[in-house]
């Protein structure tokens, strides 16, 4: 069985804790170590994930719909690009393209799923309450966007005074279903942690 250990913090790849240089010297995160073996693309440690932790001992790790993959697949570019401005100018127009492309997640939240809709049900079709993006569990989908979501709302918060709309029931229920789960709370940095990491990166707005 595979015990995977996980290192997790905010730090800068300038000065990288002396525990991350010995387990993998010269590589920057993310990254796996399997007897002694160091993987560093992505996809590699995907494709390791989804091979050696396989039900029924660990819950399946892709998503069963392929479009979960690309759900909010924007969010974080557009945050980059809002927070790293300093043009009081193009601010406003920064932030509509943030606020559309979080639109675009809530929307794809609240949208059942093929399996949610019932086929024999008139009238129009109900929300979706689901927790995650592809179900009620966690998948590598969720694993690759919840940790920016979260920056995102840290991070705009703090230096922005930005908050994810309350309209957004959809992305809110999303957050919150992640905030209840320990994969998530145990390995997601102390905002204030995230706050500090950003405090060269955000830009005041001149």
């Amino acid at each position: 069985m595979v015990k995977p250990c996980v290192l997790v913090g905010v730090f800068s790849l300038a000065r990288k804790p002396a525990d991350l240089q010995d387990l993998a010297p010269g590589t920057n995160p993310p990254f796996v170590t399997f007897n002694g073996e160091v993987k560093v693309n992505v996809n590699q440690i995907e494709e390791f994930l989804e091979e050696k932790l396989t039900p029924p001992c660990y819950p399946r790790l892709a998503p069963i719909h392929p479009e979960s993959n690309t759900a909010g697949i924007d969010v974080f570019a557009k945050f980059s690009a809002y927070i790293k401005n300093a043009r009081k100018d193009t601010n406003d127009a920064l932030e509509k393209a943030l606020l559309k492309s979080l639109r675009r997640l809530d929307h794809f939240l609240r949208t059942p799923m093929s399996d949610e809709i019932d086929a024999n049900a008139a009238g129009d079709l109900p929300e979706s309450y689901r927790s995650f993006l592809d179900g009620p569990e966690l998948t590598l989908a969720d694993c690759n966007l919840l940790p920016k979501l979260h920056i995102l709302k840290v991070v705009a918060r703090k230096y922005r005074g930005f908050e994810i709309p309350a309209e957004m029931t959809g992305v809110w229920r999303y957050l919150n279903h992640a905030y209840q789960r320990e994969e998530f709370t145990s390995t997601c940095p102390a905002e204030r942690e995230i706050e500090f990491a950003y405090l060269d990166v955000a830009k005041r707005i001149k």
